[in-house]
């Protein structure tokens, strides 16, 4: 019995029962059956009744594809959609800290769940149901064109790919207007790899081409044509085509591909700025499809590496004229020498009056870019890359439309120097369709490019001030506008505004843009650009320094090379009255650069010093900084200065000795000898913190732990002032400097640890010379811990490491000193250690059937590894260094102890997961997809085949040949691997198969020697 319901959950149901159906809160399901308290769903599961709501619901169209319509009011399902669908966005906007936002949409979120309950009660009156109904709409369509203009634009900027826009002029039959351009209509978009890969966002990566027709007429059937200087921008259509389709379609790097694109046409011309989204969400009421095949060929090519890489190997393709087609906004990475100064605008929406008008207007806008003089700045408008740059914009003329959404991003690359002074002029124009067709103007609206203060216009959406005018009017007088105020903000600052100016204000006309600014010389922060600008302010210069704390990382980012610079120069201008706060800049700056968000950015820290650091003095007063914050720490209870400075020791050392590389070349060399001294001062000051008792200060444990982190990564600076002697020395006595004792606290024995073994891995390590210096410190700190058999799995890397290291050497060099050192220091204490791990896990043992404990096959490696190295001369000086024939007789039992327990015990795991992971890996890679060439195109096999090979024969010979090397043990894979084996045999290959087919006779010979039967082969 069959009955059609639909119902809305109202509680999550996880589905933890058999054919349980997993249901989410808000979710609609439509229900077959009822059974017992338990409802059974069209899509196959059972849940229970009173996690959901029963619906009155009408059933149109019974049987398989029947469908079921709610009965309730229309406005209460759009609202219920748009609220479920909110809920996900509202979460988003929080995951990118879009904070304003954020509570807003809550705010009307909670005004609509508020005015849908009333509506749901079912005790309003008619009026009130109206009234009700029209708060919902109003709140709905501002909510609607807030999220739209401000959340895609945090969408795009923090998660989609979105580049600038690539431009081309076609004639009437489809090619290009300029016939000078016939191979030219190429664009190269430079795009991040990781973000076409992204997972997440993969399924809305999408090549949008929008279609604008530049006509004589307002109509395209229209026969009457206008005056011949008179052209208007009208919408078309739209072709969109997924980047994860090309991707998937492209099968090799510089491979061209042609694409044909259908161009829809929007049904409704209010629309049109959302026609690509209505297209990539598929909602096909909202666009019409072509009626006939036409449409628009695409030629694609996939290139990889840096654009000096793709110009290298692809000359051909700049020999054409390519465009290049950046990111929208700024690159991943901004390298110091990078100048760039891009506003972006999108013109958003326009609320205009109807001006007694039967109909509604066809508006136009036109802007232009004027200097503080007003003169119009030359070529500061760019439509998109293909084409040249303009001193006017025209928008596109939406037909009878007194509130158009354009959605337009215009690219402004307005020169740095005719910035500040400069603003931006709309005029508004009513393209009549009568009247001899002119255009009439009606209206402007204007804004600054940079505020009094010197800071640009922020990056978010403008709602300018309608200006009333006419065509009489003039704007020859630029001064009579801009001193009225140009929005909301700028009216505050501007309290008595007399009323009898020239232009009036339209209180009932609104015009929106925003605006994304680009610029590595341009800011929009106050307390970046009064750093920047320092010399205005010499009585504020400390205060300044402070509040760079304040300014967010991705401003410090943009104009990392700038404020560097500018700290130096602070600091050359007056060191003892500002050093300590520039060190204290610089420290905060490179404990940006240390966050995962930015780490990306420490090539360009590294490419500053390199390149364009220039401060020869700045080494003296960083050093010295850098010593008096060690010399405090005995004394402070607060370290977070102090830490933050170990924390940042590795770019300290790189330019101090970048500096001091600088102040060498301009002097040939003066005060070498006070440099040094200098920096064995603070080498001092270095073991004087870490020799400090820690056990009763957990701060200073911090400020220890943060400079042992540190420490290892200044070898290779010293390494290019010093020698390597003279650095193994520095190094030797500061890790002597640690105290000795495993009772420190476990923290801080790991960080030890963990810096001994980022010793050995050094560069510094790898050299003969300081290896006999730093061994003994380092095998000294492993010694101690073995005998308290403390850390024990740290140190059997770190003696992993050295022993690799003098086996490396060993080839190349003479290593008995080093091998000596070892074995007087290590070789009873590895006996030991195995000993007691042994003895203390026997019990365990038994349970886990012979099987040593963690850490044992580990030292064993170690033990073989040292006696391996030993020579003859090395046994002999062992022998002889035993004192009495006891200590011989004791050496000698604990050495055939460990042996004896090795023998009775399995260090290493006897299952034969390794081998049964080599097989499954070379099953999977057979069996892959893109291997399966039957599956291509003969042109494709074809050149996979002479380029590569069948890679599934050649790894079926590889698995063939690791199995004869099983010898005996085949049978331990009888009848685990008989399946996966059997599934490469499926391959429509047949060497594939002739090379698999002894395997499974092998399989039959080895179960018939042991079982006397194959029947699992079988």
């Amino acid at each position: 019995h069959w009955i059609p319901l639909e119902l809305a959950v109202i509680c999550s149901f996880r589905g933890a029962v058999p054919q349980g159906l997993v249901l989410e809160l808000g979710e609609t399901v439509q229900i077959l059956e009822k059974c017992e308290g338990k409802y059974f769903s069209l899509l196959q599961g059972i849940f229970p009744a009173n996690y959901i709501h029963l619906k009155k619901a009408i059933v149109s169209n019974r049987g398989q594809y029947e469908t079921v319509v709610p009965l309730e009011d229309s406005v209460v399902t759009e609202v219920t959609a748009t609220l479920q669908e909110w809920a996900v966005l509202w979460k988003q906007l929080y995951v990118v800290r879009t904070v304003d936002l954020f509570y807003k949409l809550r705010h009307v979120m909670n005004e609509l769940i508020d005015l849908r309950r009333q509506l749901l009660s079912g005790h309003l009156t008619q009026d009130q149901v109206r009234e009700v109904k029209r708060h919902l709409t109003v709140r709905l369509d501002w909510a609607v064109f807030l999220l739209k203009c401000t959340y895609e634009t945090h969408f795009f900027k923090y998660c989609l790919l979105c580049s600038e826009r690539f431009m081309v002029r076609l004639n009437k039959n489809g090619g290009p207007r300029n016939p000078e351009k016939i191979d030219r209509m190429c664009a190269l978009f430079t795009v991040r790899v990781c973000s076409l890969s992204s997972s997440r966002y993969s399924s809305v990566i999408c090549l949008t081409i929008k279609f604008l027709l530049i006509l004589g007429r307002m109509l395209l059937n229209d026969s009457k044509k206008g005056p011949p200087h008179l052209h208007y921008r009208r919408p078309y259509g739209c072709a969109v085509l997924s980047i994860m389709d090309v991707l998937q379609s492209i099968s090799e790097i510089k491979e061209e591909k042609d694409f044909v694109l259908k161009v829809y046409t929007c049904n409704n011309e209010n629309e049109w700025c959302q026609i690509h989204e209505n297209i990539i969400r598929k909602s096909s009421t909202k666009y019409t499809a072509p009626s006939s095949n036409y449409g628009l060929i695409i030629s694609l090519q996939l290139l990889r590496g840096d654009m000096e890489q793709v110009r290298r190997e692809n000359p051909m393709i700049f020999n054409r004229g390519v465009s290049v087609t950046r990111k929208l906004g700024f690159p991943d990475v901004i390298m110091p020498g990078d100048i760039r100064n891009d506003l972006y605008l999108t013109l958003e929406k326009g609320d205009f009056e109807r001006g007694g008008k039967s109909v509604q207007k066809n508006i136009e806008v036109t802007m232009y870019v004027l200097y503080a003089d007003g003169e119009i700045l030359k070529d500061c408008i760019s439509l998109g890359s293909g084409e040249p740059s303009r001193s006017a914009y025209h928008s596109f003329v939406l037909y009878h439309n007194n509130s158009p959404r354009w959605g337009e991003i215009i690219k402004l690359p307005i020169p740095i120097d005719r910035f500040r002074g400069s603003h931006l002029r709309f005029e508004f124009r009513h393209c009549s369709t009568k009247d001899k067709g002119e255009k009439k103007l009606f209206g402007f609206a204007f804004t600054p490019l940079m505020r009094d203060d010197g800071t640009t216009l922020s990056d978010d959406i403008h709602e300018l001030y309608v200006y009333k005018c006419d065509e009489n009017s003039t704007f020859n007088n630029h001064a009579l506008y801009l001193g009225l105020p140009c929005c909301k903000e700028d009216y505050n600052g501007c309290p008595n505004i007399p009323s009898s100016l020239i232009f009036q204000r339209s209180t009932k006309e609104t015009f929106s843009v925003s605006t994304q600014l680009s610029s590595t010389k341009l800011t929009q922060n106050v307390d970046l650009l009064a750093l920047l600008k320092w010399k205005a302010y010499p009585d504020r210069v400390m205060d300044i320094l402070g509040r760079l704390r304040h300014v967010s990382g991705e401003e410090i980012v943009k104009f990392l090379q700038d404020i560097l610079d500018t700290l130096f120069v602070v600091l050359d201008d007056n060191t003892e009255k500002y050093g300590l706060l520039v060190f204290q800049s610089l420290v905060f700056i490179i404990n940006l650069l240390r966050d995962s968000k930015y780490f990306h950015f420490r090539p360009v820290m590294d490419t500053y010093i390199q390149k364009h650091f220039a401060g020869a003095l700045a080494y003296k007063e960083l050093i010295r900084c850098l010593k008096w914050y060690m010399d405090r720490s005995a004394e402070l209870v607060r370290q977070d200065h102090i830490q933050e400075a170990m924390r940042a020791l590795e770019y300290l050392f790189k330019f101090i000795v970048q500096s001091r590389i600088l102040y060498s070349r301009a002097t040939c060399g003066m005060e070498e000898e006070q440099f040094r001294t200098s920096i064995q001062e603070l080498f001092q000051s270095i073991r004087f913190v870490l020799s400090l008792d820690s056990r009763s200060s957990e701060t200073l444990i911090f400020t220890q732990a943060a400079l042992l982190n540190s420490f290892p990564a200044i070898f290779d600076e010293l390494l290019q002032m010093f020698t390597v002697q003279e650095v193994a020395e520095f190094v030797r006595g500061t890790l002597g400097s640690m105290p000795s004792t495993v009772h420190i606290g476990q923290s801080m024995d790991v960080v030890k640890l963990q810096s001994i073994a980022r010793t050995v891995d050094s560069r510094l390590f790898s050299f003969s010379e300081s290896r006999r210096i730093l061994l003994p410190v380092v095998l000294h700190h492993i010694h101690l811990h073995l005998r308290q058999q403390k850390e024990l799995l740290i140190c059997s890397g770190i003696l992993s490491s050295i022993f690799s290291i003098i086996k490396t050497s060993s080839l190349e060099g003479d290593v008995v000193e080093e091998v000596e050192m070892m074995v007087e220091s290590l070789l009873d204490v590895l006996l030991q250690t195995l000993l007691t791990i042994m003895s203390k896990s026997q019990s365990q043992e038994a349970v886990r059937g012979q099987r040593c404990p963690q850490c044992t096959g580990e030292y064993v490696s170690c033990l073989l590894s040292l006696l391996r190295q030993m020579s003859d001369t090395h046994f002999q000086h062992l022998l002889d260094n035993f004192q009495s024939k006891d200590e011989l007789k004791e050496f000698l039992l604990k050495i055939f102890c460990v042996f004896r327990n090795l023998m009775k015990m399995s260090v290493f795991p006897r299952d034969w997961m390794v081998w049964n992971s080599y097989f499954s890996l070379a099953v999977l890679f057979i069996n892959q997809p893109s291997l399966q060439l039957e599956n291509a195109t003969p042109a494709k096999r074809k050149k996979i085949l002479d380029k590569y090979g069948d890679m599934r024969v050649m790894m079926a010979y590889e698995l063939f040949s690791m199995w004869q090397n099983l010898g005996e043990h085949k049978i331990h894979f009888i009848p685990g691997m008989i399946g996966p084996f059997l599934g490469v045999t499926l391959v429509p290959q047949p060497e594939v198969r002739n090379i698999m087919i002894p395997i499974f006779h092998d399989m039959m010979d080895w179960e018939q020697r042991k079982n006397g039967n194959f029947k699992q082969v079988k």
